[in-house]
């Protein structure tokens, strides 16, 4: 037993992840921990999202052009201006977005290295209770929070104070290129599934192939999330084939008036 701790041995070590033998082997080699991870969960969430809006919100307007008219170069006119349209707004709302976030992640950590450097006695204390609040008794949670310290302490703050990782910040400009390309490519299965049919299938060949496609990016989202697939896929098809619906309905409603 350590004398400062009141529950199992605590190895001693020379960084989070050796040992005196060596590096500590991961206890799940395929899990991903924190190395990389906010940045590929950024890109791959503002990935599917921009894949599903494009697919939907494309497929909406050519499908509803379509019923109000058979004319190929309006609805091929359409459709590209809505793809470029909505790439250019995807990116630009992800890139405000993620820019607001790093903004103030960097002015959180620039606090927590201020008040370190000011207090760092009130600092420690705190990072004790802190780790006392997670549920460890006072000798572990002190020496826990000492071996931190003495490692990194601001690395041992923003963790448990923040959740961040200050070499890990969330980048804008990812989020926008990925936003934007895959806007582009969901809108492209429906612009083409729209212009390459004879006129008499166009729409259903649409229906069919923007279901499918949803089917897919719904299982995509539900593996990376851990959730249940069934769950959603049901939805984000149901969602798109509403949105068809009443796309088309408009423009059947727009096209009979001849508006």
């Amino acid at each position: 037993m350590n004398p400062a701790s009141d529950g199992p041995d605590v190895p001693d070590s020379n960084g989070p992840d050796s040992t005196d033998d060596g590096p500590i082997p991961p206890a799940h080699p395929g899990e991903p921990h924190a190395a990389g991870l906010s940045s590929r969960l950024n890109w791959l969430r503002a990935g599917v999202l921009g894949a599903n809006d494009g697919i939907v919100s494309t497929a909406g307007l050519v499908v509803g052009v379509a019923a109000a008219t058979a004319e190929r170069s309006v609805i091929a006119t359409a459709g590209i201006a809505g793809l470029v349209a909505g790439a250019v707004s995807m990116a630009l709302g992800e890139y405000v977005s993620v820019s607001t976030q790093r903004d103030t992640e960097k002015s959180m950590l620039a606090k927590e290295r201020r008040e370190l450097a000011e207090s760092p006695d009130e600092e420690y204390i705190e990072l004790i209770s802190m780790y006392r609040s997670k549920g460890l008794s006072l000798p572990t949670a002190t020496l826990v929070a000492r071996e931190l310290t003495d490692h990194d302490a601001f690395a041992a703050h923003v963790d448990i104070e923040l959740g961040i990782d200050p070499d890990e910040l969330t980048n804008p400009w990812q989020a926008a290129y990925a936003s934007a390309l895959s806007f582009t490519l969901g809108s492209t299965l429906p612009l083409l599934a729209i212009l390459l049919p004879p006129a008499n299938i166009r729409v259903p060949t649409t229906f069919i192939a923007v279901l499918l496609a949803l089917a897919l990016t719904g299982t995509i989202s539900a593996r990376l999330g851990g959730s249940k697939r069934s769950r959603a896929v049901l939805r984000i098809v149901l969602g798109g084939a509403l949105a068809m619906a009443v796309t088309f309905g408009i423009g059947q409603l727009l096209g009979t008036v001849g508006l």
